[in-house]
């Protein structure tokens, strides 16, 4: 979440009259992520999130985001719901950008991961999973391995700018990556970007995913990938296995996991540190000064991609389940 576009009071209030949501009372930029322009948004009737859709985001995607989580959402697995205008719209025009109003989440992303977090986070993936499977809708992984090689020719050479080297490291596990990437994995539909700050707990309980942005038809064991990569390393850059197998733990207890997912996940998760460093290397380098938003340092993703080179087998991840 961020705010690249402004929005003026007259044009909210114009936009805002078009839902049955009541009057707004006040509307605050959210400064986390890097994506699209969000709001708290807050009404006579209940806070919402409003969010005005930016360059990055294809336009022909958004039917696939917001009925994604309104499938979801009547599956079981809480998330955010788009809210229809008075004419059954979800999707409106605001200050130039496509924008939704989506209903609010209550909960609190956990600011320290602990163990409980990372088992509760491993059932809920799962079933997201499962619900996942019977949404009509799909959309391609377009920042997969096929992409990864254009997105390290945008940043044009000046990784080294931000480390001496940076980019012949790339280059080169690009090409191991390409050349062991497994195909024939369980797929369906992931989330793709499940940081902690985009899943909610009430106390020790998960309250629910929000930020479904990335969503996409992929490998199911790479989100676990992600999921790794984001929740079980510790601020000193250890890697915390028990973290690791609680997560693993819970989410078989909901979708078996096969031998080949478990073979698979090094590089999975491998590919799910280069495409974090890839993004936050383009977003280093290219995202401005002015922006009313918080910049992600791409090495944190080259330490853990380190990590995962090492690994000789899936043991390392707590696989022993």
């Amino acid at each position: 979440m961020a705010v690249y576009t402004e929005i003026s009071d007259e044009d909210l209030d114009t936009f805002v009259a078009g839902f049955d949501i009541g009057e707004v009372l006040s509307c605050k930029g959210i400064a986390e992520g890097v994506e699209n322009s969000n709001y708290l948004l807050v009404t006579t009737q209940s806070p919402f999130i409003l969010t005005l859709y930016e360059k990055r985001v294809d336009p022909d995607d958004l039917p696939f985001f917001l009925g994604l989580t309104e499938h979801l959402s009547q599956s079981g697995v809480p998330c955010p719901t788009p809210v229809r205008s008075r004419e059954g719209e979800v999707l409106r025009s605001l200050s130039g950008r496509p924008a939704a109003i989506v209903t609010f989440l209550n909960g609190m992303w956990p600011k320290r991961v602990q163990n409980h977090h990372c088992a509760e986070l491993g059932r809920g993936m799962a079933e997201m999973h499962l619900a996942g499977a019977r949404f009509e809708m799909s959309r391609p992984n377009d920042l997969s391995v096929s992409s990864w090689r254009g997105l390290l020719a945008t940043c044009e050479g000046r990784g080294d700018e931000v480390k001496p080297g940076l980019t012949d490291i790339l280059n080169a596990e690009l090409e191991v990556l390409e050349q062991h990437w497994p195909t024939n994995l369980p797929t369906g539909i992931i989330h793709a970007d499940l940081f902690p700050d985009n899943v909610f707990f009430r106390k020790e309980a998960l309250s629910g995913f929000i930020d479904f942005y990335f969503a996409c038809n992929d490998q199911l064991m790479y989100d676990m990938a992600i999921c790794l990569n984001a929740w079980c390393f510790e601020r000193d850059g250890e890697f915390n296995t028990t973290k690791a197998r609680k997560m693993l733990k819970a989410y078989a207890k909901v979708r078996p996991l096969s031998s080949d997912e478990m073979q698979a996940l090094p590089i999975l998760a491998r590919g799910a540190a280069m495409r974090f460093l890839l993004t936050r290397l383009y977003d280093w380098l290219n995202t401005p000064d002015t922006a009313f938003v918080t910049r992600k340092d791409p090495l944190e993703y080259l330490y853990k991609l380190r990590f995962h080179q090492a690994v000789k087998g899936p043991g390392a991840y707590g696989l022993n389940i």
